[in-house]
């Protein structure tokens, strides 16, 4: 057995994974940007002149307060979907170019090694390409979503803490401080941030505006929500907060519902997306000369290139189909 042979296939598989990664990630964000687009301004004197209406009309006030906090999030938006913003979502300094510096060294070596086991210059391209673009770019992903993940399954419970705390009297900044010390992280690393800025002369509203930037999820961006309308019209906050963690809770058990239901789709997308690779591994392992022309034979590449693009291809359409989002 040719153990060249067994390490081109076993790289050419990580392309193919690396780079369905990076073609099929999360759109979701793209969507929110093309919507968050539609939302344009007006001149400033026609700012002034809605303000004065707001002043005098309740209604014309919520709906300037709601506009305001659709430009906010317009705002976070777009600031969310930097580099920068990725690497502190996922726990990681804000060190953009020692990124682009990793990602670029980690492509090097890994096209070297594979040039210098397989000999072919256009395979050892495409295998470093991915390490140095796509392998760095899912991994920043996988921790961020890891990290918002834990963050979201407790934010309610961390409401939950707010609201006992101002029914027992406890000013709204103590019961932060709460939470910053009884929680697990990232909760916890979260909260402790969001009383340190409020402790060094910010707003409730900006302090929660920085959290958001770091941590932004749609439990985090109600919460702001809510406390800021309060603010702004006054109201029973432990009562707005109770709805909403009873809100919060209802959607997780919605998303859980989803994620059983689509279980099986899941499960069939993972084996027909690994089922053709793992097939010619087998092949290469029980009868290494006849998969030995599609890596020697030019036709044989153009054939795995073309593999390796309708792989792609098929595992964008599975994600599509099986990643829900409400």
């Amino acid at each position: 057995m040719n153990p060249t042979l067994i390490l081109t296939a076993i790289l050419v598989f990580i392309t193919i994974g690396g780079l369905g990664f990076v073609f099929a990630g999360d759109g979701s964000r793209g969507r929110t940007m093309k919507r968050a687009a539609t939302i344009t301004g007006a001149g400033r004197a026609a700012e002034r002149v809605r303000a004065k209406a707001a002043a005098a009309d309740p209604t014309a006030r919520r709906k300037q307060i709601l506009k305001s906090l659709k430009e906010q999030d317009r705002q976070n938006r777009k600031a969310s979907l930097s580099l920068g913003a990725r690497l502190v979502q996922a726990g990681l300094p804000n060190n953009v170019p020692g990124f682009w510096i990793a990602s670029g060294v980690t492509g090097a070596v890994v096209l070297a090694m594979t040039y210098l086991l397989t000999q072919k210059g256009v395979v050892a391209f495409g295998v470093g390409f991915a390490a140095a673009f796509g392998l760095p770019q899912w991994v920043v992903g996988f921790l961020g979503q890891r990290r918002i993940k834990k963050f979201s399954e407790s934010f309610s419970d961390a409401l939950d803490v707010i609201v006992r705390g101002i029914k027992s009297g406890l000013p709204v900044h103590d019961a932060l401080k709460i939470i910053g010390r009884e929680s697990a992280e990232p909760l916890a690393g979260e909260f402790v941030r969001l009383v340190e800025n409020i402790g060094m002369g910010m707003t409730i509203d900006q302090a929660l505006e920085k959290m958001y930037e770091r941590m932004p999820t749609p439990e985090l961006r109600f919460f702001t929500i809510v406390l800021t309308i309060q603010s702004k019209t006054g109201g029973n906050l432990s009562e707005a907060l109770g709805n909403l963690s009873q809100v919060l809770r209802a959607r997780k058990l919605m998303r859980e519902k989803i994620k059983a239901l689509s279980s099986e789709a899941i499960a069939s997308a993972v084996i027909i997306g690994s089922l053709p690779p793992g097939v010619m591994m087998l092949i290469m392992v029980t009868t290494p000369a006849y998969m030995a022309k599609m890596f020697s034979d030019p036709r044989g590449n153009v054939m795995l290139i073309g593999a390796c693009f309708w792989m792609i291809l098929g595992i964008w359409v599975m994600r599509k189909m099986i990643n829900f989002k409400f």
